[in-house]
């Protein structure tokens, strides 16, 4: 084995004993990247040096877990996605009860605000739930309070657009010089929750996951486990939403056929066996 690769295994081995955090089945090239970064920033010489300061520096560990978090998201990003739901996805459920939606993977919430949007607009707010997970407790916290730098609504008012938006955007938040401040009615709509993917297990059943550009940073057998969950998670004949650089291998999870190719989204076979 080659030295780094053993440094490597021994570190993020130390990082889930510790942690309880398993990075272990993480694309070997994502996470290199935010070692190497971590290494500059320190200036150490090699992993075996950040493996001991992880164990004997808890505020460190702390350090290597927000780098290990994926945090790069945005308000309808990728417009068409949104549209091809609202379009296509919305009036299977209309009928429902109720709607339940998880969003894993949610990093700082502007996804599940802008899906808390789309099914206000749609007139199924009243009775949909949102679900917002990630395994980052703090990028929760900011998640909760429901507010973005002003400097970013320009593109996302325009995305909003593009995703079928029905009237003004500036609607559904206040501001001020700094800030946008998104409104409480549509908070209410959306539960902000600490879950790991790797290590935890099903919560409820849903109507509807999405979890895009998350699978990416998994190597393939991860994917695979996730992709299982998902499916356990989803009711008959529920939807699933994956990113514009993800796709479901069908051959490995025959349980899902295609809904939209295009915008990555997948449904669960009424007689899907989980």
């Amino acid at each position: 084995m080659d030295k780094q690769d053993l440094e490597l295994e021994l570190f993020l081995t130390a990082v889930y004993r510790l942690s309880g955090f398993d990075f272990r089945k993480y694309m070997k090239s994502s996470i290199m990247r935010r070692v190497e970064n971590r290494l500059r920033l320190e200036g150490l010489k090699n992993i075996t040096e950040l493996t001991e300061r992880v164990i004997h520096q808890e505020v460190f560990l702390r350090k290597i877990l927000d780098d290990f978090s994926i945090n790069v998201t945005e308000m309808f990003r990728d417009p068409s996605f949104f549209l091809s739901f609202r379009e296509k996805v919305i009036p299977l459920l209309r009928e429902l009860p109720e709607i339940r939606v998880w969003h894993a993977g949610c990093s700082s919430g502007e996804e599940a605000y802008s899906m808390a949007i789309l099914l206000e607009e749609e007139g199924v707010g009243h009775k949909s739930k949102i679900y917002a997970t990630d395994m980052n407790e703090k990028i929760l916290e900011k998640a909760q309070k429901g507010i973005i730098p002003l400097s970013k609504m320009k593109t996302y008012t325009k995305n909003y657009m593009q995703a079928g938006g029905k009237t003004a955007f500036s609607e559904y938040y206040q501001s001020d010089h700094q800030f946008a401040y998104i409104k409480e009615n549509l908070l209410n709509r959306i539960v902000f929750a600490q879950h790991n993917l790797v290590t935890d297990r099903s919560f409820n059943e849903f109507h509807i996951i999405v979890c895009r550009n998350v699978l990416i940073y998994f190597n393939l057998e991860l994917q695979y486990n996730v992709i299982q969950l998902f499916q356990e998670s989803l009711g008959a004949e529920g939807f699933l939403g994956l990113g514009s650089k993800e796709a479901l291998r069908l051959d490995s999870h025959p349980g899902f056929e295609e809904f939209d190719v295009y915008d990555k989204i997948y449904r669960k076979k009424k007689e899907s066996l989980d």
